[in-house]
């Protein structure tokens, strides 16, 4: 009886892999999800977040298109220009349940046997006869040989999210690895510097906000700044003067009065910062 497994995680890292002995994927922003194909009658017996899906759009010849098995990969949405979008998947969870796609990227287990030992290659070659090239519910996540810098080029180019790179002969272990990163695609943008966040024994964060008049709250920044502008930016907050911006709640904050610009570099598609990094500020034109 197949059961769910907790899933191998990559390691987040700036610069893709080099080498041949990596393959590349787009990385989906989606749910991580398994899906478990088994007789009927067992399914009370999997653990953990199930996607229940017709998979009848797959079939070839009728009947139940794959063998008892179980399949990590990411449920998606994709939106108007056919690039995953995480809060359309979310919409769609609720009200639109039919356009859920799974990508379907390993292979844990199949007609009772448990692939996790084998070579990454190996199982996806196994994957890839199962689902086949199916552009309906369930699709497979295709990759590329080498040329990490080339492909991350690419997937930033084209404005997604980032990519997913994995070492060819790497078994499946759950948790944290290193033999699976995950290079994400960055921007930078103008935002309002709204106050100072410090904690004893911990680095101090830049609070930031949107630059409009709804001056909304967007989250925090680690500081980078050079020291000519770290000492500018800590005088703004010995001045003080300053509120909080909308959805703040930060009582520990010291706000600052508005007029400062910083510049963040933030992961690219998300609504508020993450992994964000505060390089530069510089006073508000009047």
């Amino acid at each position: 009886m197949l059961k769910f497994i907790r899933p191998m995680f990559p390691t987040l890292v700036e610069v893709p892999p080099a080498g041949d002995n990596w393959i590349h994927e787009i990385k989906y922003d989606g749910y991580r999800t398994q899906v478990i194909v088994e007789d009927e009658g067992q399914s009370d017996h999997a653990k953990g977040l199930r996607l229940v899906i017709d998979v009848q759009d797959d079939c070839r010849g009728g009947g139940n298109p794959f063998p008892q098995v179980g399949i990590d990969g990411e449920a998606i949405v994709l939106n108007e220009k056919g690039v995953s979008d995480f809060h359309s998947l979310r919409s769609a969870m609720r009200w639109a349940p039919d356009r859920i796609i799974f990508v379907a990227f390993d292979l844990l287990h199949h007609d009772g046997i448990d692939l996790r030992r084998e070579p990454l290659l190996a199982r996806r070659e196994k994957l890839l006869e199962v689902v086949g090239p199916a552009k309906g519910v369930i699709q497979y996540s295709h990759h590329v040989h080498g040329g990490g810098a080339d492909f991350y080029a690419a997937v930033d180019r084209i404005g997604l999210e980032g990519m997913v790179s994995k070492r060819e002969e790497s078994s499946y272990r759950s948790g944290d690895t290193e033999a699976w990163v995950k290079t994400k695609c960055y921007e930078e943008l103008d935002f309002e510097v709204a106050g100072v966040q410090r904690k004893p024994g911990s680095a101090p964060l830049a609070l930031m906000a949107t630059r409009d008049a709804e001056r909304r709250y967007v989250g925090s920044a680690n500081i980078a700044l050079t020291k000519a502008m770290r000492e500018r930016l800590y005088a703004k907050v010995q001045e003080g003067k300053g509120s909080p911006p909308r959805g703040a709640d930060k009582p520990d904050a010291e706000w600052i009065e508005p007029g400062l610009v910083g510049r963040v570099k933030t992961l690219k598609r998300e609504n508020k910062l993450r992994h964000a990094t505060l390089r530069a500020i510089r006073e508000a034109k009047a």
